[in-house]
């Protein structure tokens, strides 16, 4: 797997997906908060898949 986000995409990603899990234990309590794993995984591996498939990178040039 190569790294196809930057630093800015992973921070959000990682927010995002805590913040999506979070609500499995607080506010509505509701399984679709467990949606948050899939940018809470992308955002620590720094590979997005769709992000392959679609030739998209925000990683950065000369990296």
């Amino acid at each position: 797997m190569t790294v196809n986000e930057g630093k800015a995409d992973r921070i959000l990603r990682v927010v995002v997906g805590l913040a999506l899990i979070a609500l499995v234990f607080v506010g509505p309590k509701t399984a679709w908060g467990w949606l948050g794993l899939i940018p809470l995984i992308t955002g620590l591996t720094g590979f997005c898949l769709l992000y392959r498939l679609l030739g998209i990178s925000t990683r950065g040039a000369g990296r």
